[in-house]
């Protein structure tokens, strides 16, 4: 799978851990930084990364900060994304298959090396169910048509 990874300064070690873990799966990771431990404004690689997310440059994206909290919140101000925090492998299951999303967050002051393994594999092991969370999924698509500038 074609992914994109980001993060800032407070989850370097987590994204470097987690884009060779992904490597290693077999999947093609563009990093989108930081690409050391200097402070970034993480809302500008969030949004670098979920832009090209919804163009269809990657399939999926990961993002990762001290809590996750404000990755999401950033990528979410994309048109067409549907970014979710996720802490456990059940939130991150969900997130794919009920709520489609394209992007998860995680928190590397609060979810561990192997815990964040775990999570992100189950995220990708899952795809969208449609079904009773399609109508949810189209009505939020709806909405933000409609109220998007």
């Amino acid at each position: 799978m074609k992914l994109a990874i980001g993060c800032d300064e407070a989850a370097y070690d987590l994204k470097q851990l987690l884009k060779k873990h992904l490597a290693d799966a077999g999947h093609d990771v563009t990093d989108f930084g930081t690409h050391d431990a200097q402070p970034v404004l993480y809302p500008d690689v969030a949004i670098s990364v979920a832009e090209q997310v919804a163009q269809g440059v990657f399939e999926r994206a990961l993002l990762l900060c001290g809590t996750g909290i404000g990755m999401a919140i950033s990528a979410n101000k994309v048109r067409g994304i549907r970014a979710a925090q996720c802490h456990d492998t059940y939130s991150a299951e969900r997130a794919s298959r009920s709520n489609d999303a394209q992007i998860i967050t995680l928190g590397a002051r609060v979810v561990g090396p192997e815990l964040a393994k775990a999570i992100v594999d189950a995220w990708l092991a899952s795809t969208f169910d449609g079904g009773r969370s399609q109508p949810k999924v189209d009505l939020i698509q709806a909405y933000e048509a409609e109220h998007s500038v």
